[in-house]
């Protein structure tokens, strides 16, 4: 019986042969996405129908993915010609998800291909990662791998359900805003419960004598570092009240109706995204001992978002109150930050 088993396993590993193929030109799609870009697209685009379009080729490749799954998870093993099949099939099934996202045009404003090239790269990425788990598990039974990898392919496909649909670019946009807005509101809670008068920022994570004593210097603010951190939580505050003020006038006057309002809208999802890492690096920068060059490098992701505010087709003259007002604090909290970092640098 066992010569007849060793027997068996060369065959088996011949029947799996065509998802060796598969994997190879499932990578080629993935390169291609990586560093490809949308063609312009010679018919008129409409929305509407790419968006069924996308949807319906997730949808088969989640299907295929649950079928190359079931078809591995237990003997007897799909012939030479069945894996041949389920590997067409799957490879179809990618290069029309891929297909699809490249309908979508340059036009369409850059935020929303991002996210839609994201979503795209996952899938792929997911059915690689299957074909990969079927390829190098055991070939009598179905491992937690393949379960994994499976949920991962249908996880991934789920994900177009909610790619922000509404008109063009604009929808893209609020949604990357938000994102944006999410980390700094979690970023300025996480320091103002550290600021929290008389308390230890690394009460939590100290109580190991190996770790340091309890009598460093550099696990406590000073007094003067306190007077450099009410500034910085000003700045905070401010990109805080300065995305949030954003989104608001994104959803109120943001248009994609010609390209001009497009390329603004996703400028500021530009700059939006450099705000919410800056203000996480300058909370880091605050932790003591505060590193006064890290707090000036993240200070001024800022003065660059507010001019652009200004310019831009979602600040009519009815914005121009919070503009003012949000560029008065920045610049008061920057000179402050300056003035107390002075002798530091």
């Amino acid at each position: 019986r066992s010569s007849g088993s060793l027997r068996g396993r060369p065959a088996a590993m011949e029947a799996r042969e065509p998802l060796r193929d598969v994997r190879g030109a499932l990578r080629a799609v993935l390169a291609r996405l990586r560093e490809g870009e949308p063609s312009e697209g010679r018919e008129p685009f409409e929305l509407p129908r790419f968006w069924d379009a996308l949807g319906q080729t997730f949808q088969v490749t989640s299907q295929e993915a649950t079928k190359l799954s079931l078809a591995f998870s237990r003997p007897p093993l799909p012939s030479a010609e069945n894996c041949r099949k389920l590997s067409e099939d799957v490879q179809n099934a990618i290069l029309a998800v891929a297909t699809v996202y490249y309908w979508l045009p340059k036009g369409q404003g850059t935020t929303l291909r991002k996210m839609v090239r994201d979503a795209t790269t996952e899938v792929v990425e997911g059915m690689i990662q299957l074909t990969d788990t079927i390829l190098n598990a055991p070939v009598e039974s179905l491992s937690q791998e393949q379960l994994i990898s499976t949920g991962g392919v249908w996880e991934a496909c789920e994900q177009v359900s909610n790619l922000p649909r509404g008109e063009y670019n604009q929808a893209a946009v609020v949604s990357a805003l938000a994102a944006s807005l999410g980390v700094v509101k979690d970023a300025v809670e996480e320091m103002e419960h550290a600021l929290v008068e008389g308390q230890d920022p690394y009460g939590d994570i100290m109580e190991d004598e190996e770790l340091g004593f309890r009598g460093n210097r550099d696990t406590y603010w000073s007094e003067a570092d306190r007077q450099l951190l009410s500034s910085c939580m000003g700045l905070m505050k401010a990109s805080k009240a300065c995305l949030k003020k954003v989104l608001a006038a994104v959803k109120a006057h943001g248009k994609a109706d010609s390209p001009e309002h497009i390329a603004q809208l996703d400028d500021l999802a530009d700059i939006a995204n450099e705000i919410s890492p800056s203000v996480d690096e300058l909370a880091l920068s605050m932790y003591p001992p505060v590193n006064p060059l890290a707090v000036r490098l993240n200070e001024a992701s800022l003065m660059n978002f507010l001019p652009f505010c200004r310019t831009s087709h979602v600040c009519p003259p009815s914005e121009e109150g919070w503009v003012q007002f949000l560029t008065g604090a920045v610049d008061h909290n920057m000179n402050k930050v300056k003035n107390f970092t002075q002798g530091q640098l």
